[in-house]
């Protein structure tokens, strides 16, 4: 089976996606060893399931993770345990408000009902993901590798954060590469993707990593909406793209583990869907509430009674 098969095939092509991070990743030659991605709202829709059963807006108590949920355990090893992320600020990040809305992100999601959509997928062994997430690390990046990354450049910004000891060397941490508006991505940011996750050896460790554009750089494919629920709606819609990225991070963090006969992960089977939404005084919708804010963030696959989209489980 091809990695997120239908991308593959009729848009990598299409897009020209670069070999960087494909080279970084430890795949076991399944053809699943691709960076995943999160794609552009105009692109996802051409593309994405129009199973509306399996995109309901619901929870249920008491269920329990069993096959048959419409995505597959590939036999792959999952991040268990308190899942650390790191952030990477990398740009000009001075005066913007993203800084503390995404610190409250990576704060509070851990523990909420959302994120416990993620224990119900488990290893092997039967054990499962746990409702867990620390900020365990920052650091800031003033454009060592230029205002257009490619793929590489983005490892390496990782590597240097790590070999230079701003973060520590973490096999159960995700790394975030976050890029102000002034940055692109060359492979494709705006264009073929908002955001990505994979993995690759750095002094030894497997290191799971994410490249999260600012959506600021292109609103009509990146941003939920223009005006945010905590009033920066780049970082409004950073925080979407963020969850997207660590929920497949944990759950499928080298590519081998939980994914759909389509490739995709539980995240991308939810894509760009918010289910029921309230009013923000400013006018901004939003989905949930966790860590003192109001999110807009898009649903996640609960693995469970036949798979269905989600804002929380159970």
């Amino acid at each position: 089976m091809k990695k997120k098969l239908f991308i593959s095939i009729a848009l990598l092509v299409a897009f020209g996606l670069s070999n960087d991070v494909r080279a970084q990743g430890q795949g076991k030659g399944n053809g699943h060893d691709q960076p995943e991605i999160i794609l552009p709202k105009s692109i996802h829709r051409a593309f994405q399931n129009h199973d509306q059963e399996a995109n309901r807006d619901a929870h249920t108590s008491n269920a329990k993770p069993n096959r048959g949920n419409g995505i597959n355990y590939h036999g792959g090893p999952l991040i268990l345990g308190t899942t650390h992320a790191y952030y990477i600020w990398y740009g000009n990040w001075s005066g913007n408000t993203a800084q503390s809305i995404l610190t409250d992100l990576a704060q509070g999601i851990g523990g909420s009902s959302y994120y416990n959509i993620n224990t119900t997928y488990y290893d092997g062994n039967g054990t499962t993901v746990s409702n867990a997430v620390t900020l365990a690390g920052t650091t800031n990046d003033n454009y060592s590798r230029g205002s257009s990354l490619s793929d590489s450049a983005i490892f390496n910004v990782v590597a240097d954060a790590i070999n230079s000891g701003r973060l520590p060397k973490d096999g159960n941490g995700v790394y975030f590469v976050l890029t102000s508006a002034d940055v692109t991505a060359s492979s494709g940011f705006c264009t073929q993707y908002c955001g990505w996750h994979t993995h690759g050896t750095i002094g030894g460790v497997d290191i799971k990593y994410s490249f999260v554009g600012n959506p600021d750089r292109c609103p009509s494919s990146c941003a939920i909406q223009t005006t945010g629920p905590n009033g920066n709606a780049g970082a409004d819609g950073m925080a979407s793209i963020i969850s997207h990225e660590l929920e497949e991070a944990v759950t499928d963090p080298d590519l081998n583990a939980w994914y759909d006969v389509r490739g995709q992960e539980n995240a991308d089977k939810c894509a760009w869907t918010f289910g029921t939404t309230s009013t923000a005084s400013n006018g901004a919708l939003y989905n949930m509430t966790f860590g003192g804010r109001n999110w807009m963030i898009q649903r996640n696959w609960v693995n469970a009674s036949g798979g269905f989209c989600a804002t929380q489980f159970p």
